[in-house]
């Protein structure tokens, strides 16, 4: 294709790139979008496709050239990026469109290419391997924490609420005005910093079916910083209590939480769980340290629109109002740009080492999931390529390739 080039721009991984397309050019696009009109056109008096070409032209002048334009410039802008040779980030962009009748096309095309990742050094990082403690305290704690998911709830008719009970109470907070407007049902845990101190106070000055009134100052660390310091007359109306029982810890309690025969064997379950959990951790933490030296020791600028694609789709997933989605880009940017970062790392590694997964390893991964599974391996592979899940077990398998290379070669040493 007859297209002038003239790079404009060529800084870290953002490129520009000034495009000529002469007139001559420009008139073949349009023959040939002309021609596919007049193959399909539909005119009064006339086939479909036999209505003479000069009318065909002029009934559709606007949408022939439209189309061309739009052909020419995909066209083009893949010849260019051919050219020069650049390996895309995302889908370019085009600028300042100068597209008039009779002269070349011109426009400025905007990119941004994959950074080329040298890391040069992978070797002589330490790291230290902190792995949270499991005791018979731990277990003990995480224990009375299954005690609490089989809790009962019972009515409290003649008392005050009391720290660790639930309220189902009537909130109203003064408006600008002093106004009260009608109250807004909750269900507080008292004690749990659902409430502001002052509110969880007055709700436990009133007994069932009571109403009480209050001025409440607003603490200094309130989120909203408008209404720091502030006071506002409240008024509560306890609804209901309740008051949490907690099931004995026995046997019965023992065999209620999964196959074990006493609180003996239920203690050791939990204490196992407890340990593999630590040490999945404390791997995962050595990993992201073990990353971050290794990004730190070999910088590198990320594509803009890889990391706005991510926080996107964090976005989607925790569903955030669009009215929020800006405030949300603000907080997660670093998030998504270590992601990202950390995602380039272990890919590079993956390619230059040799370290990618190969059919066996995953078909080796899936023996073992469909044996967890009591499943047919057939099966359990059809369900992880229908989920679109097949290239995460893939992707899983070969960061621990790339980390178990990457701990050859650095110091882990125990905290």
């Amino acid at each position: 294709m007859d297209i002038t080039i003239t790079p404009t721009e060529t800084t870290g991984i953002s490129r520009r790139m000034q495009i000529s397309i002469p007139v001559a050019t420009v008139s073949d696009f349009e023959e040939k979008a002309a021609r596919k009109y007049a193959s399909q056109a539909r005119l009064p008096g006339f086939r479909p496709g036999k209505a003479p070409a000069g009318m065909v032209r002029k009934r559709f002048a606007e949408a022939i050239r439209q189309e061309a334009i739009e052909a020419l410039l995909n066209e083009a802008y893949r010849e260019a990026i051919e050219r020069e040779g650049l390996k895309l980030a995302t889908q370019p962009h085009v600028h300042d469109l100068k597209a008039e009748p009779g002269q070349p096309v011109e426009f400025e095309l905007h990119c941004e290419v994959r950074p080329e990742l040298k890391l040069e050094r992978t070797e002589g990082f330490s790291v230290e391997r902190r792995e949270a403690p499991v005791n018979d305290e731990t277990v003990g704690e995480q224990i009375e924490k299954l005690r609490e998911q089989k809790a009962d709830w019972a009515p409290i008719t003649n008392e005050k609420a009391a720290p660790g009970d639930m309220v189902s109470v009537a909130l109203s907070t003064a408006d600008e005005t002093g106004a009260l407007p009608p109250g807004r049902e909750y269900k507080l845990v008292m004690g749990g910093g659902q409430a502001i101190a002052g509110i969880e106070e007055l709700v436990m000055e009133a007994m069932p079916g009571e109403t009480l009134e209050r001025n409440v100052r607003w603490p200094d660390d309130f989120p909203d910083e408008s209404q720091r310091g502030t006071t506002k007359l409240v008024r509560v109306t306890v609804n209901d209590i309740k008051r949490k029982s907690l099931p004995a810890l026995d046997d019965a309690f023992a065999r209620e939480m999964g196959d074990f025969d006493n609180v003996d064997a239920l203690r050791e379950a939990v204490r196992t769980d407890m340990t593999d959990h630590s040490r999945r951790e404390a791997d995962s933490e050595v990993r992201g340290r073990l990353i971050e030296q290794l990004i730190e020791a070999n910088p590198f600028e990320v594509p803009n629109s890889w990391v706005r694609q991510l926080i996107d789709g964090y976005a989607q997933m925790y569903q955030v109002p669009e009215a929020e989605k800006e405030r949300f880009a603000q907080e997660f940017r670093g998030m998504a740009e270590r992601q990202v970062r950390r995602d380039l790392v272990v890919e590079t590694l993956a390619e230059r080492e040799k370290l990618t997964a190969s059919a066996a390893d995953v078909d080796a991964r899936i023996e073992e999931l469909a044996k967890a599974q009591n499943a047919d391996p057939g099966q359990v592979y059809a369900q992880l390529q229908k989920s679109g899940r097949l290239t995460e077990v893939e992707r899983e398998l070969t960061e621990s390739r790339v980390f178990a290379w990457l701990l050859e070669r650095n110091s882990v040493s125990a905290a």
